[in-house]
């Protein structure tokens, strides 16, 4: 490893080439051994956009780590039918299909499933899936409210069954390897993160003109959140509405606070305050579009985090300390630069990037 002053990104490429490709599937797998002719059968709860990419990798995987989707469970028909569909031409049999994940979770030939639905409905799936001894991957945030969070904590441990939360930073390669180097204190004292996410654009503000009542379990969806009649506005752009998410904190900030966490060691700040408003976008959304957030951690530093969906800079994540700074760029979950530079720490020497690369989205 070159000295503190010289690691540059290529450096980290080195050591994270081979990391993070099939952490979440392999998380699961270990939980057993599995023989020659044993797959690992997997369940999905949520089978729209996220869900859609999960099952795009699981299937990626399927050789590797003997995986099959064997059921689909969905509200809407339109992306039942398609899971379905892909499934069958995937793994070469349809997958049975639910649009109640309790009747999923009772079906039988299900180890594992992957809780890919609207934020407020996450944890109750995740504590019902526990309780029918699935292991699982939980989209992030796992919950929206602290009770619900330290109720599925206890119930998985109680049941004792492998629990992943879709925080990305976590299972990224890059993020790892500087953890790992931060750890050695090469930074010095680190005294302010800062990171921020920037997208001109109206952002989960989905089309629904083709989501039709006939369509949709609507009462699946609404689930634990109070009747009232249909609106496809609410299942379409769910992520809009305080009811059902709690906005660009749960939605983009949870993946920085558990980035922050993992390069630091740190596990909860002691302060936090916030601000935000609806300034771009008055489109009849409920959560903000512009988002500030200050927190203060006890290990003694600060970290900021911003979101703006008024202006397309790109996405930044940078750490700061006295020796100098870590800085992972413009990138979109997939870190294009790892530079660790000198820079801004005691001597005031600047450092160089040895090259970069564009960041791709997942």
């Amino acid at each position: 490893m070159a000295s503190s002053s010289q690691v540059t990104r290529r450096c980290f490429l080195q050591q994270t080439s081979v990391m993070g490709t099939a952490l979440g599937v392999s998380t699961l797998t270990a939980r057993r051994a599995l023989g020659a002719n044993e797959r690992l059968a997997i369940g999905m709860i949520g089978v729209g956009g996220r869900g859609s990419a999960h099952m795009a990798k699981l299937r990626s995987l399927a050789q590797s780590h003997n995986v099959e989707i064997t059921a689909v469970c969905d509200v809407w028909q339109v992306n039942l039918k398609r899971a379905a569909e892909r499934g069958k031409g995937w793994f070469g049999r349809e997958p049975k299909q639910f649009t109640r994940f309790g009747d999923l979770l009772t079906s039988g030939g299900v180890d594992a499933v992957v809780i890919a639905t609207p934020d407020f409905s996450h944890t109750p799936i995740l504590i019902a899936a526990l309780k029918a001894d699935k292991d699982a991957y939980v989209e992030k945030p796992m919950s929206i409210t602290i009770e619900e969070a330290n109720e599925a904590l206890d119930v998985a441990r109680a049941r004792k069954r492998v629990v992943q939360v879709g925080t990305q930073y976590r299972s990224n390669g890059g993020f790892i390897a500087a953890s790992k180097e931060l750890a050695t204190g090469v930074l010095g004292q680190i005294n302010r993160i800062s990171a921020q996410a920037n997208f001109n654009q109206p952002r989960w503000a989905r089309a629904y003109s083709d989501c039709k009542q006939k369509d949709v379990d609507w009462d699946a969806y609404l689930f634990n959140r109070s009747k009232r009649p249909f609106d496809a506005r609410l299942l379409r752009r769910w992520h809009l509405y305080r009811e059902f998410t709690n906005g660009l904190s749960g939605l983009w900030m949870s993946h920085y606070v558990d980035a922050v966490h993992l390069l630091t060691g740190a596990k909860y700040p002691r302060s936090a305050v916030a601000h935000g408003n609806i300034y771009v976008w008055k489109d009849g959304r409920e959560h903000t579009d512009t988002f500030h957030a200050l927190l203060d951690y006890p290990e003694g530093f600060l970290f900021d985090w911003g979101m703006g969906l008024g202006n397309s800079a790109g996405v930044f994540f940078a750490v700061y300390g006295t020796q100098g700074t870590l800085d992972i760029g413009n990138q979109y979950l997939t870190p294009n630069k790892l530079l660790l530079s000198p820079e801004g720490g005691s001597k005031g020497s600047k450092g160089s990037e040895e090259e970069d690369r564009t960041g791709t989205e997942p």
